[in-house]
């Protein structure tokens, strides 16, 4: 006969069920909302690592960086009302971005719900359209099998953010319940019907250009990705603030689409009679507001994959959409039987030449020239080297003069979000403390959330952060003088 299950906190089976989920990074501001989750990770520091932040945006930023890196859900531990309103920028984030992340908030007794205890906010209500899912848990009973439940929300289909409210009582309380065992992401695969429209429509192209990006990622998909590309002879452009997809030295490479599009490149997309969007949402930054790919029925006959069916036909009406998640699409193109792609050579070879050109440009007015920076590193940093960056025209120049080679090393908020890259450095580097890990800020989007330096300070990691200083949110400067 099984032995019946000891009796723990809601803290203590929290943690459990994080250590049975293979969670072993935990970032935070605590919180006096849960302190029995505190406690509890206090008694296996062994396994999980506490980090300790400055400010909830930054603890949830360093979260959704920690998702992109690993492709499991980063966590982040913040406390009710502020804690969870400072947080709700890591969550977005992390919804646009298809990132896999869970956000724990401390939040008020049971007893209190509904008199606007102090700091209450009904979390349900404000998260449902920032998250995939959000909960409370109201019994330590039901606590694994939510656990199990989330973390397979966040990675399966499309990967995401789930935000799950904690009870302070609830906590507290004992119960008596088995763990689960380890959650099972559940996938999308293509089909054969899929596979050889998809084929039949490829050999039928003249011009063919593939865009990928999205969540999802692994480092064996975009191998298999470039085998696809390879064999087909495919010009492969990234969407918006997905360049580590590919290699950026490849001559399959055919640049970034997303703000600030080389000329040629948009007349490239914009000409094409196929596009092959693999893993990307197609949103307003890689169309270029949706002018690049018109909707609903785009000029371009267009194959749409992407692993959450709520996407497919949510903009785009598709010549042939196919839900399936990336490892398991990029395998099946790897292995499709390749077609003839003579038709397309010169078009190809064409796309990476204007990649090369678009490295030169004429010298800027002023002493720092960013393009020679950029283009500094670029020649001296290994493929591991991991690079983040906020927002803000500063980035403009990482996107352009830099050549990602590995994935995954592009950490940057699709979201728009300024205050992401110090952040996203630190947990890069608590990730990866071997691997170089540079920093991109501009002065307003450092000063959002530099505080973080004392979390690198404090867990001896040393990301090197690059402030580009130009006294103004240059962004806003540049709107303002176009209108």
């Amino acid at each position: 006969m099984a032995k019946a299950p000891a009796s723990r906190t809601g803290g203590q089976i929290l943690v459990d069920a994080l250590r049975v989920h293979g969670a072993d990074k935990v970032y935070c501001v605590p919180g006096e909302s849960y302190l029995a989750v505190l406690d509890a990770l206090y008694d296996v520091q062994d396994e999980i690592e506490l980090y300790i932040c400055r400010q909830e945006g930054g603890a949830a930023n360093m979260a959704d960086a920690d998702g992109k890196m690993t492709g499991r859900p980063g966590i982040c531990m913040v406390t009710r009302g502020p804690g969870a309103t400072n947080a709700s920028i890591g969550v977005h984030t992390a919804m646009q971005d298809s990132t896999p992340m869970i956000l724990f908030i401390g939040d008020v007794a049971r007893g209190q719900v509904g008199r606007e205890a102090f700091q209450e906010v009904d979390f349900e209500a404000m998260f449902a359209p920032l998250a995939k899912w959000a909960v409370k848990i109201n019994d330590p009973a039901r606590i694994p099998e939510i656990m199990a439940r989330a973390f397979t929300t966040a990675v399966s289909g499309r990967p995401g953010p789930v935000v799950i409210a904690l009870p302070e009582d609830m906590l507290t309380a004992e119960a008596a319940v088995a763990d689960t065992g380890p959650y099972v992401p559940v996938h999308a695969h293509p089909g054969a019907d899929d596979l050889g429209r998809l084929r039949a429509m490829l050999a039928n192209a003249k011009a063919p250009f593939a865009i990928v990006g999205g969540g999802g990622w692994t480092e064996a998909a975009c191998a298999d990705l470039l085998k696809f590309a390879e064999a087909n002879n495919l010009p492969v452009g990234a969407s918006f603030r997905c360049q580590d997809r590919i290699d950026n030295t490849h001559p399959n490479y055919a640049g970034d689409v997303g703000i600030g599009i080389a000329p040629k490149l948009a007349r490239r997309v914009k000409d094409a009679d196929l596009i092959l969007a693999i893993g990307p949402r197609l949103g307003e930054m890689t169309t270029g507001g949706y002018t690049l790919i018109e909707p609903p029925v785009p000029a371009q006959t267009l194959i749409h994959i992407h692993p959450g069916n709520e996407e497919l036909g949510r903009v785009y009406q598709a010549a042939l959409p196919i839900n399936a998640a990336m490892p398991e699409m990029c395998a099946a193109l790897a292995a499709m039987e390749p077609v003839d792609h003579s038709a397309w050579d010169d078009w190809t070879t064409q796309a990476h030449k204007d990649v090369l050109d678009n490295l030169k440009y004429e010298a800027p007015p002023g002493n720092l020239d960013m393009g020679q920076v950029v283009a500094w590193l670029r020649d001296r940093l290994p493929a591991e080297a991991i690079l983040t960056n906020g927002a803000g025209n500063f980035s403009g120049w990482v996107h352009r003069f830099y050549a990602y080679r590995s994935f995954p090393t592009q950490l940057a908020a699709t979201s728009g979000a300024m205050g992401y890259g110090v952040p996203a450095a630190v947990a890069a580097k608590a990730r990866h403390p071997k691997r170089p890990v540079i920093g991109f800020t501009g002065d307003g989007d450092f000063l959002m959330s530099g505080q973080e330096l004392a979390t690198a300070m404090q867990y001896d990691l040393a990301p090197v952060i690059l402030v580009i200083n130009n006294n103004m949110y240059g962004t806003i400067r540049m709107h303002q003088e176009r209108e």
